[in-house]
């Protein structure tokens, strides 16, 4: 009999969230009253999340993703953030999906096709150029690939092997990438993602209240997602 897989850990637990600063909101001014139901008081200016309901949430998001899981789906992340590239492109990578963390392309749902066509000529090029395919071409050819190549590589990287619309869309700040959350809402594409004190929850399928700006926070959140979706 084969030995059983050992399970990840997508424990949730109030004193690791709170260590990592899943807590602290934004200031006073910043609050979108939508919500005031994830807060628990004010310390320092700082709106503090109720960490209980964090992990109520963060429970039923992970419940979620290990569905997504089981069935193989497609998760895009998305973070535009620069603190929080490096850790969004890490965990997309890690599980072979698609990211997106320089800028959100207008259209990547919405007009899927186009930008499918585009990241797949990107990655044909790099596959030209990783083959010495490039020298069969002439010099002023070769010179327009290598421009293509530089040019689309921060916008199609991350999107070279989608083949087809993602299930689900990560996202760690849906102020900041707002497009992407709107584009997701338009396309029926179930958003995950970090509520901060200044955004609206009821935009998001499966919010997580917490602090979208602390890298601790945010990495406790994307380890629990990771985990989440590798227990098949």
């Amino acid at each position: 009999m084969a030995e059983e897989k050992e399970k990840l850990n997508t424990k949730v637990n109030v004193e690791d969230m709170q260590e990592a600063g899943l807590h602290l909101g934004h200031k006073t001014s910043k609050l979108n009253p939508k919500t005031n139901e994830f807060v628990l008081g004010i310390k320092n200016t700082v709106h503090v999340f109720d960490l209980e309901q964090t992990a109520k949430y963060l429970q039923k998001a992970i419940k979620f993703i290990e569905e997504l899981g089981k069935e193989k789906k497609i998760i895009m992340f998305v973070s535009t953030k620069p603190p929080l590239k490096r850790l969004v492109k890490e965990v997309a990578i890690e599980l072979k999906m698609p990211f997106v963390v320089e800028r959100w392309l207008g259209g990547t749902f919405t007009n899927f096709e186009v930008i499918s066509k585009r990241a797949k000529y990107f990655k044909k090029l790099e596959e030209e150029k990783e083959s010495g395919e490039f020298e069969k071409y002439t010099k002023k050819e070769r010179v327009k690939k290598e421009k293509d190549l530089q040019s689309m590589g921060l916008k199609f990287e991350g999107l070279k092997n989608l083949d087809k619309m993602p299930n689900a869309v990560f996202i760690a700040d849906i102020v900041k990438d707002k497009l992407a959350l709107k584009e997701a809402f338009e396309n029926k594409v179930e958003a995950i993602a970090i509520v901060d004190s200044n955004a609206d929850p009821t935009l998001v399928d499966f919010p997580i209240p917490a602090n979208d700006d602390a890298i601790p926070s945010v990495s406790y959140i994307l380890s629990k997602i990771k985990a989440a979706y590798l227990n098949q």
